[in-house]
């Protein structure tokens, strides 16, 4: 018989997915995916350089779990650089991508009974990860028309004695929302007046347009940093999501809870991968201002397209890399005996039809919506774009 643990967790709507159309593709299906969270740019050469330099000098063995110095040092420089952060080495740790990162903190943090809120939509890994902790996800619905930001109030309104942990993810996945610093300001004031933590998710956080910065709430000042899991990793920002490196800065306390709970699971993360984020951090920043620009392209055809189909909606993403679609619009259409009731049936509805692949938003906690990645070629986003249309049309 299989665990509870293992038998109430769901698995990942993303992976299963993009797995589905990488299969299909296997079988000669014409499919068009916009489905993965990652890059589709290849891992910059000086982060490759790094990794075949570390190869040949004979890096392959165990190393400290937390992760190299070197590559503690430099992750703390780009704190300090980016961020105006000011966490020490010994404060950091790093793990096998950042959601090994984010489940080290909830581990650290999160008993049985514990209440952890989760503004939504949100990734899909939040509320398992909680729920694998013996935790309870409180979910805190954010409005389009506010530009999914979560409002004061109603997080206020959540708090109760057994809130331990506020999720935060800005620019997030999937909405491509950023929170502005008065949105943050209001969350670190309920974190300190009401003693619970902050993890703080900026994978994302090289991947903002129109003029909009990203805002670490750790630096909003002594109180607050003193009560958040800062979470940053490779995959997103230099295209390394296959290195699997990710990694947390917390206060000391937190830190070596996190280390002696890694021991006991994967110990160190790749030492390969490591060198290479080690030459990743040491390289240009050119690189990923090239990666943005071209994701930007892609934002504005792909939400441009979108917003052509009646029916849908799609709000102008401010980060990441997803469009996230509102198909409230087509719940009064039924063709081909699809429920379009919710983004479910239309999922199902475009890879049947269209041979398009997108997540449902169910699986964001938003069943209304549909996610479509733009980390995919312009040419991808074309036909994807005049399949949607040329499907509805019809």
């Amino acid at each position: 018989m299989l665990s509870q643990r293992a038998l109430q967790v769901q698995p990942s709507p993303t992976l299963a997915l993009s797995a589905k159309a990488r299969e299909m593709k296997q079988q000669g299906i014409d499919v068009l995916a916009f489905t993965a969270g990652e890059p589709d740019f290849d891992t910059p050469d000086f982060a490759k350089a790094a990794a075949i330099e570390a190869i040949h000098a004979g890096y392959t063995k165990y190393t400290a779990t937390p992760g190299i110095p070197e590559l503690r040092e430099a992750i703390s420089e780009k704190f300090w650089r980016d961020n105006h952060l000011r966490y020490s080495p010994d404060q950091i740790v790093v793990s096998c991508g950042a959601k090994h990162s984010i489940f080290n903190a909830l581990m650290a943090l999160v008993d049985p009974g514990d209440e952890v809120i989760i503004p939504s939509p949100c990734w899909v890994s939040y509320p398992e990860q909680v729920k694998l902790m013996g935790g309870v996800p409180v979910i805190a619905p954010t409005e389009e028309s506010n530009d999914f930001a979560p409002y004061y109030d109603a997080i206020r309104e959540l708090i109760t004695p057994r809130t331990k942990v506020l999720m935060l993810n800005s620019p997030c996945n999937p909405t491509g929302a950023v929170y502005s610093r008065q949105t943050l300001k209001e969350i670190a004031a309920l974190a300190i007046k009401h003693n619970f933590w902050v993890i703080a998710d900026e994978i994302y956080e090289k991947l903002i347009y129109e003029g909009h910065s990203h805002t670490s709430i750790a630096a909003l000042g002594s109180e607050i940093y003193e009560r958040v899991i800062t979470i940053n990793g490779l995959s997103k920002s230099h295209a390394m999501t296959g290195w699997r490196i990710g990694y947390a800065a917390a206060p000391l306390k937190v830190a070596k809870a996190m280390i002696c709970l890694q021991d006991q699971m994967t110990s160190n993360a790749c030492s390969i991968a490591q060198y290479a984020a080690l030459g990743a951090l040491q390289g240009p920043a050119e690189w990923y201002d090239t990666m943005r620009q071209r994701f930007d392209a892609r934002r504005k055809r792909m939400v441009e397209g979108l917003n052509q189909v009646p029916g849908i909606r799609c709000w102008t993403p401010l980060g990441a890399f997803y469009a996230f679609a509102n198909v409230e619009g087509l719940k009064e259409r039924s063709i081909d005996g699809f429920d379009f009731s919710d983004g479910d049936g239309v999922s199902a509805y475009l890879l049947e039809k269209a041979r398009i692949a997108v997540v449902p938003g169910s699986g964001f906690c938003a069943p209304g919506y549909i996610r479509w990645s733009y980390a995919t070629s312009e040419a991808i986003i074309e036909a994807g774009m005049d399949r949607l249309k040329s499907v509805f049309s019809s």
